[in-house]
């Protein structure tokens, strides 16, 4: 299949990655202790080679939630090769993970979203808040273009659900945005974005989207529109 999410020629001044540069170096020098949560989507493979590339001491952390596409482990070590530097890999409790698959099985998160985000509970919110304790701030690679529930998304915000600082570099960033600057720096990024696959998470919960849905319109794509966030990002969702 042709590389459906690929860019076409580059659409981004130079100037995008120089102010993102500015933003990102600003935010080291505030939050000397700062971390970048990423997923090893697109948006999160920029600012990875942004922090990388310029040095800067922001640790890069993602959540090995155990159920992983291949294609997403292989970027770790993909990463490695590149910057030689080690991207961390934070993992859920064991036992509590095995307990609420013997209690409701291994694919409940289809039954319900009260048991969908009980798995992300365990196998992502946890694991964020342990890697996030101590920290004053933290970063995503979240975009106001990426779904209905991040349309509002501020560029810098008080976590309502961490109680710290947080950062979203590339909020204002559009598809085209992202795709240029992987294209222009030939930064590492999922092959399943390739195969039609914009939001890449836990395999059993994503698909590849279709013509003229959103970009997260494959992330639990058996649930309606606003209740799709697991957790991490609770705040981008209006009562």
């Amino acid at each position: 299949m042709s590389a459906v999410f690929s860019p076409a020629p580059d659409p981004s001044p130079a100037s995008s990655w120089a102010v993102l540069q500015d933003v990102l170096q600003n935010i080291a020098r505030s939050h000397p202790d700062a971390v970048f949560a990423s997923s090893l989507g697109a948006e999160d493979m920029v600012l990875t080679h942004a922090i990388f590339s310029a040095g800067l001491p922001i640790q890069v952390f993602t959540l090995d939630t155990g159920r992983l596409h291949a294609e997403t482990l292989a970027l770790i070590q993909a990463v490695h090769d590149r910057y030689g530097v080690a991207i961390r890999r934070v993992q859920p409790e064991p036992g509590a993970v095995k307990a609420h698959v013997d209690a409701h099985g291994a694919f409940a998160f289809y039954e319900s979203v009260a048991l969908r985000k009980e798995c992300c509970a365990l196998r992502k919110v946890e694991p964020l808040r342990r890697a996030l304790h101590g920290h004053s701030a933290w970063l995503t690679g979240q975009r106001r273009g990426q779904s209905l529930t991040r349309a509002d998304l501020p560029e810098s915000e008080l976590d309502p659900v961490f109680g710290l600082r947080k950062y979203n570099p590339l909020a204002a960033w559009t598809h085209d945005d992202v795709w240029a600057a992987i294209r222009r720096f030939a930064i590492p990024y999922n092959p399943l974005h390739d195969k039609g696959y914009p939001s890449i998470g836990c395999e059993p919960c994503t698909r590849a989207v279709r013509p003229g849905e959103d970009e997260r319109a494959g992330r639990w794509w058996w649930e309606q529109k606003l209740s799709k966030e697991c957790g991490l990002h609770a705040g981008n969702l209006k009562d």
